[in-house]
């Protein structure tokens, strides 16, 4: 062998050395939740028409206009045999709904996106019985006009035009789409066969690539649950089975991964590159010693500077959603997926 390839088949061995390690020292991290919380809490906020009750709400984005756009699963758990609109713009001045959309569409509305153009993207995590809606992710423009959908309608599948179970979805500035696919990763019932993987498509919605599987090293997940983009372009994702978030570029290189900011659900992230990362299911049995709660740190560096605990209910951990978004005045919106409904933090 030549000194040449000799050096660079020792470079590819250090780099993956080197990936290694990043990925495995943080196994024991100390639980970020001893730390200043600058916010109090309101509970069921925002007011449905007709007196309609919250479902299970597990999505929520701001839109370019500043207003939330929230997911409500048609009252209950699921919109199968609804025709509620799941999907629902609220004034985030008053709490009331100025427009709800997506009526028929969706059996179990999971993951929400809101883009640069005020389209709204949602993925719908299971299918109906009848297997003709379901698994896929649908493109809505504001007013609820359908898009562009991916996967197809009530068909779980790992291949270039399926989609099982996917959880949210993002959009690139230059508008490549990705999905993270695959809920069931975190159950007990899992296997190496189970979807988990990131998709990345065009704009108009043609297959690029994808990547991850079904584990617990770098580049696998156990559920990818959610995702957001920080500003250098990096594609971050709540890998919330395997207690962490992992970070790639936007064609799939792992470049590191956190596990200070708990077992993710749903993440949002500011112009200045501060992230708020929602953690909806720690407890005792799950993640020994961590708490549920909003934790807020920077994706700079990492740290995690407040953290926002459960607010209290009847169970002994409390609650705190699946899905976080945060306005222009700072305020921080969780999209309960338990005890339902939308909760917002002030600043104190």
């Amino acid at each position: 062998m030549s000194i040449r390839p000799l050096h660079a088949a020792l470079a590819s061995l250090l780099v993956a050395v080197l990936a290694s390690v990043t990925a495995y020292t943080q196994a024991d991290v100390d639980p970020t939740q001893k730390l200043p919380n600058p916010y109090q809490t309101i509970r069921n906020w925002g007011v449905l028409p007709d007196s309609r009750t919250w479902g299970s709400t597990s999505g929520i984005d701001i839109g370019p206009d500043g207003q939330i756009w929230a997911i409500d699963r048609c009252g209950a758990n699921t919109c199968d045999g609804s025709n509620v609109p799941p999907v629902t713009k609220v004034d985030r001045a008053t709490g009331k709904v100025i427009r709800s959309i997506g009526a028929g569409l969706f059996v179990f509305p999971h993951g929400l996106h809101v883009d640069r153009d005020g389209n709204v993207w949602v993925t719908d995590g299971n299918a109906n019985k009848a297997g003709t809606k379901g698994h896929q992710v649908i493109k809505l423009s504001p007013e609820g006009k359908v898009l562009l959908t991916l996967g197809k309608a009530g068909v779980a599948g790992k291949g270039p035009d399926t989609l099982s179970e996917p959880c949210d979805v993002i959009t690139a500035p230059n508008g490549d789409i990705f999905v993270a696919d695959g809920h069931s990763g975190q159950g007990a019932t899992a296997t190496p066969d189970t979807p988990a993987r990131i998709v990345k498509f065009t704009k108009d919605g043609k297959f690029i690539k994808e990547w991850g599987k079904w584990g617990a090293g770098p580049g696998e997940f156990k559920t990818p649950h959610a995702m957001v983009f920080d500003s250098r372009g990096r594609l971050i994702v709540a890998d919330r089975g395997n207690m962490r978030l992992q970070i790639f570029d936007q064609e799939g290189k792992f470049l590191d991964q956190w596990k200070q900011f708990s077992r993710v659900s749903g993440m949002f992230i500011d112009r200045n590159d501060t992230l708020y990362a929602i953690d909806s299911e720690t407890n005792a049995t799950n993640h020994p010693g961590w708490r549920k709660g909003v934790r807020i740190g920077s994706v700079k560096d990492g740290k995690v500077m407040y953290y926002i605990p459960a607010h209290q209910t009847q169970a002994p951990e409390g609650a705190a959603g699946e899905g976080v978004a945060v306005d222009a005045d700072g305020s921080v919106y969780g999209a309960e997926v338990t005890v339902r409904g939308l909760t917002k933090y002030t600043k104190k």
